[in-house]
């Protein structure tokens, strides 16, 4: 509005946002208008006011930057091309151009009076101006491109004001804002220059790093320059204007300057030390000049008949090629001035920077790649080339720039057709696929150039043909020199086989043919190579030939060729892995005896394949009864192994030690200690019983435990008679283990008792074995064995038959020891009721000494021995009464063998009558001898041995001599026939209707009606488990 202010409204016409201004009515607003972008986040407005500004406002009516003075009364405004710039027009008499930020770039028209409208044509670069005289102006607006380029640095102007510098190979771009129109770019190596209106601005990098994109300002100098052509260095500036050239330092001063002949149509940096750079410089009359920014002489390159439109200097700078104003391609040596070739239809034109002979150049939609002097190879591209370095073109199109990447292939092809194989790796190092890279390697390898197939192999990592290489080298380093050979070498490996054979046949190595041929499985041409019938190589090719049929899955064919070709061992791996026993006996029997190797494989694979007996069989043949051995044990035939021990001894621990391991492993260590014992393994043996007995002992297995001591004593008395040296420890050990065994064996019944709700024996089974239990535990208490349960059973068992004293005693020793909780209750209420007993025990309970006819005490002081006579009292193994025997010895003199004889003789003597009494009660049994009958009577010589002195502290034993042997019946006598060292023991039944069985193995008293029950319930002894099928004693 003409007060300044600005109001936005709706289609309606409601007013939305209302703008005040602060210049008020001071600045009327003369145009307005919206910007048309979609790439705007935001609505802006481009306002004109006759206060001579420019300013920009959000669609909420916040204003974005400053205002512009503008010096003029705008009239007129525009947003040009998609809201990229601003076309105003006014009192000036002239249409300009601003940014879309305010800025002014320049003048499109200049007119004869106020400029009141102009209007851009939509999608398009045309302008039209409405004068106030009435003029009606056209204008086209073209932007040129502001450019520059050095290798893979590219800076370009974008916005009219702002510099992009963009690196081609790794796709950086970096920004350079300039705030003003930019009119020229110049970059060269780490240096940027940009030409300003009124200055020009040098950057530099900020490092040396070839990827940096970092610039800074180095340098200013503000000047108003007019050029055609702006070119930095190292430390200067170079402007060229028409004819002529201006060198110039980074402050501005002019240092030097040329004049040409003719008007500049090309210049460019190539390269040189900073401050004494060179100059490429092309002119319109074809005169091309080499310039050094220190050297005021130009120096002629060459001269051409046409102008010049772009140039390029090889990388050694021997060649020039040249773009001339007919668009052909020229390419001259710079030292002869010689024409080399030329190409058409060229625009532009670059040589490879990394490779001498290669140049490329475009023209008419296509690219053309020129390697030396081989044919143009051609691809379409749009644009003009601008560079080229290794395998990367970049490329002008338009106003981008673009790094195209070309394969090299075409040329690299080119050189191997010649056979040019070093200049064609060269080309392949710019960059070519895997393929090429192969193909090269193979040519060069094909053509014997090793060190160019080396490198080439080495590129695609092949590592078979570079051991290839390797060994060829190696061979002629040590003087071969035969290149069919090498050539062989290789056409085998390539598989170009009959190639090879006709080289290898052709240099005088036909058995390298064979062997190509043989380790190829091609056994028909491998036959061709055979020497004259020679069986060693006839050998060779049948083995390979079944190898081969091995290793394709035909094992019996396989199996058949190692037959025929003697490979027995080969043959029986194959059946044996594939488990065709069948084959593998047929070899075996084949084979002779002799050949132990593969007979001794056989064997194995018929262990490996669960058949033993042909493994039997194969040992057998060979001999080998150790290995027989190991074979019965391994497969647990135990049997045949015990026949093979019986006909060979010496094999006896290999078969009885394992047998023995075997039944431990599957708890049977009682028949695992007997195979130890019979094995001879005696230590083996003694520690598996002890392992048991312990084991026995912690487990409460009591009956167990005394087996295992009485086993152990007997190992112990095997080891006395086998090992004179031990004999002393091992027999003190055997009468240990024998005692140990007996209290065990008793103690069985009492902790069963004490454990078990109900119990199988007697009151006065248990009241004995209590008893002698207390008698013989006067010393150490053996593991396991509690004196509390047993003076505990004693005490109740005591008190049930009458032994109120013996009672009473056992509960006064229970009160110093430590009782279970458990029994605690019972002991003291035992202890209470006792007292309410006689202080006496049943005469009925007192034990009887058969030798002296002695009434022993229920409690004896001296143990299981008469007070009396001292004479050991024999208990019953099973109800541990007081057996009615005296043990006798022999006068020295007398052997076992006739104290035996004597016996058997049986001299009949009268016969007596008995001195035992029986007497009867309600509720006791008791035998006595008769005091008044004449003991001395009845002419029995060994009853009158049984006297003794009274009162004597020392056993007296029975000692008889012939005489009185001779008078004894055999039925009367028991004799443990112990084995050597031990003697024999004799024992006297004087009470002969009264049977006693000893068993034969243990040598244990039993009464015979209970060693029969005994028997007939367990079908053994129960003391030593001696099955009564079982003969041996």
């Amino acid at each position: 509005m003409f007060n300044g202010n600005i109001s936005i409204r709706n289609k309606n016409g409601d007013e939305k946002v209302k703008i005040e201004r602060p210049g008020g009515s001071l600045s009327p607003i003369w145009s307005i208008c919206w910007n048309p972008s979609r790439e705007e986040h935001h609505d802006i407005l481009a306002v004109a006011d006759w206060g001579q500004k420019l300013s920009f406002y959000h669609l909420s009516g916040k204003q974005i930057g400053k205002d512009r003075p503008l010096n003029f009364d705008p009239c007129c405004i525009s947003y040009f091309t998609k809201g990229e710039y601003i076309l105003l027009g006014g009192s000036d008499k002239q249409v300009s151009l601003f940014t879309k930020d305010g800025m002014r770039l320049g003048t499109v028209g200049e007119q004869t009076s106020w400029v009141w409208t102009c209007k851009v044509k939509p999608d398009s670069n045309y302008v039209v101006v409405g004068c106030q005289d009435g003029t009606i102006s056209f204008y086209q607006l073209i932007f040129s491109t502001v450019h520059g380029l050095y290798k893979d640095r590219y800076a370009y102007r974008d916005s009219m004001t702002d510099v992009i510098v963009q690196h081609l190979i790794t796709e950086q771009k970096v920004r350079i804002k300039c705030k003003e129109l930019v009119k020229k770019i110049a970059i060269y190596k780490n240096r940027l220059a940009i030409q300003l209106p009124e200055k020009i601005i040098i950057y530099e990098l900020f490092s040396d790093d070839s990827s940096d994109m970092h610039y800074r300002v180095t340098e200013k100098i503000v000047k108003k320059f007019e050029c055609n052509l702006l070119v930095v260095c190292a430390q200067h500036i170079i402007l060229c204007q028409e004819k002529r050239l201006q060198c110039l330092s980074f402050r501005g001063v002019k240092e030097r300057e040329w004049q040409m002949e003719s008007l500049i149509r090309y210049i460019k940096v190539i390269g040189g030390p900073p401050g004494r750079e060179g100059l490429l410089v092309g002119l319109k009359n074809g005169q091309i000049l080499k310039i050094f920014v220190d050297n005021l002489l130009a120096i002629i390159l060459l001269k051409q008949a046409t102008a010049v439109r772009c140039l390029d200097m090889s990388a050694s700078r021997n060649k020039l090629a040249v773009v001339d104003e007919n668009d052909t391609c020229l390419v001259y040596d710079i030292h002869t001035k010689e024409l080399l070739f030329q190409e058409p239809n060229a625009n532009s034109v670059a040589w490879n920077t990394q490779c001498e002979d290669m140049l490329c150049f475009s023209g008419g939609g296509y690219l053309n790649i020129k390697a030396s002097t081989f044919p143009v190879h051609q691809q379409k591209l749009q644009g003009f080339v601008v560079g080229y370095n290794g395998s990367k073109i970049f490329c002008l199109h338009a106003f981008s720039m673009s790094a195209v990447e070309v394969p090299q292939s075409a040329p690299m092809y080119q050189y191997l057709d010649r056979k040019m194989f070093k200049e064609a790796y060269q080309i392949a190092c710019l960059g070519v696929t895997d393929t090429d890279w192969r193909e090269l390697a193979m040519e060069a390898l094909e053509g014997l150039e090793f060190e160019t197939a080396k490198k080439a192999f080495t590129r695609v990592q092949d590592l078979r043909y570079l051991e290839l290489i390797s060994s060829i080298e190696e061979r002629k380093k040590r003087g071969e020199t035969n290149n069919d050979l090498f050539l062989a070498d290789v056409f085998s490996y390539q598989g170009k086989l009959h190639e090879a054979a006709k080289l290898y046949k052709r240099s005088g190595h036909e058995n390298l043919a064979l062997e190509m041929y043989t380790d190829l499985r091609m056994f028909e041409y491998a036959k061709d190579f055979l020497g004259s019938g020679d069986p060693k190589e006839t050998k060779m090719l049948i083995t390979k030939q079944a190898d081969w049929a091995r290793n394709i899955k035909e094992p019996k064919a396989a199996v058949e060729m190692y037959i025929s070709a003697g490979e027995h061992i080969k043959a029986i791996e194959i059946s044996g892995n594939h488990g065709w026993v069948d084959m593998l006996i047929d070899i075996a029997r084949k084979l002779d005896k002799a050949e132990r190797e593969p007979l001794l494989l056989c064997a194995r694979y018929f262990k490996k394949l669960n058949n033993p007996g042909y493994a039997a069989e194969t040992y057998l043949k060979i001999g080998d009864l150790k290995s027989l051995v190991q074979l019965h044990v391994e497969t647990q035939r135990w049997d045949e192994a015990f026949a093979l021990g019986e006909k060979h001894p010496e094999f006896k621990d290999d078969i009885y030690v394992p047998y023995a391991q075997w039944l431990a492993e599957n708890d049977r260590f009682e028949e695992a200690q007997k195979a130890f014992h019979k094995a001879g393994r005696q230590g083996e043996a003694v520690r598996v019983l002890e392992q048991l007995t312990h084991n026995a002992v912690v487990e409460s297995r009591f009956h167990d435990a005394a087996y295992y001591y009485w086993m152990l004593s007997m190992q112990c008395l095997d080891i006395a008679q086998a090992d004179p040296a031990q004999k002393d420890e091992m027999l003190g050990k055997f009468h240990h283990f024998q005692h140990l065994a007996e209290l065990y064996h008793g103690y069985h019944a009492i902790h069963r008792y004490m454990e078990e709700p109900f119990s199988s024996h007697r009151p006065e089974t248990l009241f004995n074995i209590s008893r002698f239990l207390l008698h013989s535990l006067t010393k150490d208490t053996p593991l396991g064995i509690s004196k509390v349960k047993t003076l505990f059973t004693l005490a109740k068992q005591s008190k049930a038959l009458g032994a109120y004293k013996l009672a009473r005693h056992a509960y006064d020793k229970l009160q110093g020891l430590k009782i279970p909780d458990r029994f605690q209750k019972s002991i003291e209420l035992g202890s209470l009721t006792i007292r309410s007993k006689p202080f006496h025990d049943s005469e009925e309970l007192v034990p009887l000494c058969y030798r002296c006819s002695t009434n022993n005490p229920l409690l004896n002081n001296l143990g299981n021995v008469c007070v009396n006579c001292r004479q050991p009292f024999i208990f019953s193994a099973s109800s541990y009464e007081v057996l009615h025997l005296v043990e006798f010895y022999l006068e020295e003199g007398i052997t076992d063998e006739e104290a035996i004889s004597l016996i058997d003789l049986e001299t009949p003597r009268p016969q007596r009558e008995s001195k035992w009494q029986e007497i009867t009660s309600h509720d006791s049994q008791t035998l006595r001898l008769d005091e008044t009958i004449d003991s001395m009577g009845d002419g029995d010589p060994f009853t009158a041995k049984l006297s003794f002195e009274q009162g004597g502290s020392e056993f007296v034993p029975v000692v008889v001599s012939r005489m009185v042997l001779r008078c004894m019946s055999r039925r009367d006598v028991l004799i443990k026939r112990w084995p050597l060292p031990l003697r024999w023991q004799y024992f006297r039944s004087l009470l002969p209707d009264a049977s006693i069985t000893m068993c034969p193995s243990c040598f244990q008293m039993f009464h015979s009606e209970d060693y029969e029950l005994l028997v007939l319930q367990h079908t053994c002894c129960p003391y030593c488990r001696r099955h009564i099928d079982d003969l041996s004693p």
